[in-house]
């Protein structure tokens, strides 16, 4: 039985990236292949991977989900939007020294009014709101709103983490956290890769704030994921039957990608569409339609760890990020990266 100790490591604060590289590529990336650890620079990747590949991005966009605000008692609250439901409603968690009551009113940024209407959720970890005045949540909530870096990274968001905590391909708003294997690439890069023959394809997945809950309990296989909104275009799928027909690989750009893709392949035939999942990766799991994996370096004890775990192999997890460690690699959103290719 797996727990989460078989996930922990020990990180030295000093490793947690707290700004992203002076150029996107310019972070190095750790490849494991052929049994071996490879010290890499990510502007290498043209020549790390093959003619006729095919690379999957995630095009979801950042939306501005962190605001502050009061309850109509006055007391303080910190407000993350989980996720818009539609122009008038919203699910999020409210940080408050008591949780606001259904059917009370909430004022973010002294600029929007909700009605909250009760807990929402597997577990009743959001809030329902509904906007109480005119306009629409999608223009307010961009408007007023703080872009939500992750609770690691130490400082406010600035103007710089406003263009650099979203990818240069972001077009579909709705997640509250980056697709950060995405980071690395920049306009220059893309074109490389599409010169060496190189195939790219999109999906979207909005990331939700419950990519940032810890794990609660000692027994993996009873963790429960958060459910993620996820769409595969028609274009995705005729661009995977490619590649397969002639030989390439499917290289999943981050675990969104590849949670989408194996999520979309859950009955055994990879389809198109818009769903919900709430895929939990561990090790023992089979891949379908992913054959290799570019992603960051991941928190101790996190479902993403556990996912990198079952694709390349726990043990060898676990040497590369000691010796990632050891060597000083940078971790986490604004941290270096790892090709993997499946155990």
């Amino acid at each position: 039985m797996l727990t989460i100790d078989d996930f922990d490591f020990d990180l030295p604060t000093e490793l947690i990236a707290q700004q992203p590289t002076p150029e996107r590529t310019a972070s190095r990336l750790l490849e494991l292949a052929d049994g071996g650890l490879h010290d890499r620079r990510f502007s290498e990747l043209p020549q790390l991977v093959d003619a006729g590949d095919l690379l999957v991005f995630n095009d979801t966009r950042v939306i501005r989900a962190r605001l502050f605000g009061h309850k109509e008692s006055g007391g303080q609250i910190e407000v993350l939007i989980e996720r818009i439901i539609d122009a008038r409603h919203a699910l999020a968690q409210i940080r408050a020294s008591k949780s606001p009551k259904p059917g009370s009113r909430i004022v973010l940024e002294d600029a929007i009014a909700l009605n909250v209407c009760g807990r929402s959720g597997k577990h009743g970890e959001f809030f329902a709101l509904e906007l109480a005045g005119p306009g629409d949540l999608w223009t307010l909530i961009e408007r007023h709103g703080r872009l939500p870096l992750p609770p690691y990274i130490t400082h406010a968001a600035g103007s710089d983490d406003e263009a650099r905590y979203q990818t240069v391909f972001a077009r579909q708003p709705g997640a509250v956290a980056a697709p950060t294997a995405g980071l690395h690439f920049d306009d220059a890069l893309l074109g490389q890769l599409a010169a060496c023959s190189v195939e790219v394809a999109w999906l979207t997945l909005h990331v939700g704030a419950g990519t940032f809950q810890p794990v609660r309990v000692h027994a993996v296989a009873e963790h429960r994921m958060h459910a993620e909104r996820f769409e595969i275009p028609p274009a995705t799928i005729a661009a995977i039957a490619r590649t397969r027909a002639r030989a390439g690989k499917v290289i999943a750009v981050g675990t969104t990608s590849l949670r989408a893709l194996e999520a979309a392949a859950q009955d055994g035939e990879l389809r198109a569409g818009a769903a919900e999942t709430d895929i939990f990766i561990t090790p023992g799991y089979r891949f379908q339609v992913v054959d290799r994996l570019i992603t960051n370096f991941h928190l101790p004890k996190s479902t993403l760890l556990m996912l990198v775990s079952a694709f390349a192999g726990l043990d060898a997890i676990r040497t590369a990020y000691a010796h990632a460690i050891r060597h000083g690699y940078r971790f986490f959103s604004y941290g270096d990266a790892m090709l993997l290719s499946r155990e």
